[in-house]
């Protein structure tokens, strides 16, 4: 059974059918002033009460009234995710849907994400029905899935426990999603036609020819996952290549994929720091879908440790998920920043360029993949949907509920510019400051050869 073929549990004592009085009423002026009064799915209460449009198969089932006291407490994606997490709320059917109703929410001011602005008259109304519905209480705890993170922010130390707590989760439940390829980053779907996991070999070509990859050549991938770019670059590009993880179920499985085809010779996994990293230079170095966890205060460090492993000429590809506009920063409160990437940050496009020609990188080429993200991550949720029981089997409910809501609301955030993803190439200067690059861009990034 997936989470789109569920229906709502009934609760003890609840008439059949939808009612319109009970829980529903006592919200109705609330969620009107928050979302208007055409609602374009069906929210359904614990007690069997309804609201917005009658007979939607896209359904926001409130199971208990503990998820408006985590509303109360915290009004925006943080409650919300706290809520769906504990299981006090499902999102049932068109999970895009559902959450697509974000963007009727209040927008704080111009150029702002949207989010939940209650107001004198907001608030009036919301402890109005808290006190119909005896909702008033002391704040829940929060579902133990919640990151607490100790020690000194982006240290070495805190850096591993928050990639731990990300991605050492289960190797196989990523697989559910990921694909074989177990690729944990944007896929480029250079021809619509593709299935997922060819769009993924594609984006690992797409970097193998951005960094020039020639036979006998040295490569590093830093933050390597399960070794989907190493491998692809030592067997068709004929590296040597250095992947560098700080998860232990990664680097476990990374080895084992490894050895099974057959590329123990010419691809080394390490558990490793990029910071710990001494045994350059390198040819090439990628970073693919590491980025967010490196944080403002280190940008300098990071590109500055990179451009000591590589060889004067050599070239190193970032690709990272990015912000559109304004300071790079964390968000303390975002239910990403507590369930899925805690310390993670990301940064306007402009300002990693800068970081990168501050530590004398010179920056040759810049691409976004934002549309590739969406249609990525949506595969990803397809996949998950569609085996939900294995996965709440290999990682938990609460672990399984934190990705699709992760995943899906990421999808929709890419197709709405919220959020973008770059690719940026450097090359650090020769002596004679040639750069090596082809003249053309069409030169390296070309599509004519079969990235299968």
């Amino acid at each position: 059974m997936t989470t789109t073929d569920r229906t709502a549990e009934k609760a003890p004592g609840r008439a059949s059918g939808p009612q319109s009085d009970g829980a529903a009423k006592a919200l109705e002026p609330l969620v009107t002033s928050l979302l208007g009064p055409d609602l374009p799915i069906r929210i359904q209460m614990w007690d069997g009460s309804e609201l917005g449009r009658s007979g939607s198969k896209t359904m926001l089932v409130v199971k208990s009234p503990m998820a408006l006291r985590r509303l109360l407490y915290a009004p925006n994606e943080l409650g919300f995710g706290r809520a769906y997490v504990a299981g006090d709320l499902d999102l049932q059917g068109d999970i895009f849907a559902a959450l697509a109703l974000r963007e009727n929410l209040s927008v704080q001011q111009s150029g702002a994400e949207p989010g939940v602005k209650l107001g004198l008259s907001g608030w009036l109304k919301a402890l109005k029905a808290a006190r119909e519905l005896h909702l008033i209480g002391p704040p829940l705890p929060a579902p133990p899935e919640e990151a607490h993170l100790h020690g000194r922010r982006h240290g070495t130390t805190r850096d591993a426990a928050a990639i731990s707590h990300h991605y050492d989760v289960s190797n196989e439940f990523y697989r559910l999603f990921l694909g074989e390829t177990m690729t944990y980053s944007c896929a480029y779907f250079a021809d619509e036609r593709w299935e997922l996991d060819r769009a993924q070999e594609a984006k690992y070509e797409l970097v193998c020819r951005k960094l020039a990859l020639c036979p006998g050549m040295r490569l590093l991938d830093v933050g390597c996952g399960w070794g989907g770019m190493v491998m692809h670059a030592a067997r068709l590009h004929g590296v040597k290549a250095v992947g560098v993880t700080l998860s232990r179920n990664q680097e476990e499985l990374a080895r084992k994929r490894v050895a099974e085809a057959g590329l123990s010779s010419e691809v080394e996994i390490r558990y490793q720091d990029y910071r710990e990293v001494k045994d350059g230079p390198y040819d090439a170095i990628s970073s693919i879908g590491m980025f967010e966890h490196v944080g403002l205060a280190r940008l300098g460090e990071y590109f500055a440790a990179l451009g000591r492993l590589l060889r004067p000429g050599g070239r190193v590809l970032n690709h990272a998920i990015s912000k559109p506009s304004g300071p790079s920063k964390f968000q303390r409160n975002s239910f990403v920043e507590r369930y899925v990437f805690p310390d993670g940050e990301l940064h306007e496009v402009g300002t990693v360029v800068s970081a990168m020609q501050a530590q004398k990188l010179e920056v040759r080429d810049v691409e976004s993949l934002r549309e590739h993200y969406a249609r990525t991550l949506r595969a990803w949720v397809s996949n998950l949907e569609a085996r939900w029981d294995e996965a709440i089997s290999l990682a938990g409910p609460a672990r399984a509920r934190i990705w699709r809501l992760y995943m899906a609301g990421s999808a929709l955030g890419f197709e709405a510019g919220r959020i973008s993803v770059h690719q940026v190439l450097a090359v650090k200067p020769t002596d004679n400051g040639s750069s090596g690059m082809a003249p053309t861009r069409r030169d390296f990034v070309g599509w004519e050869q079969d990235a299968s």
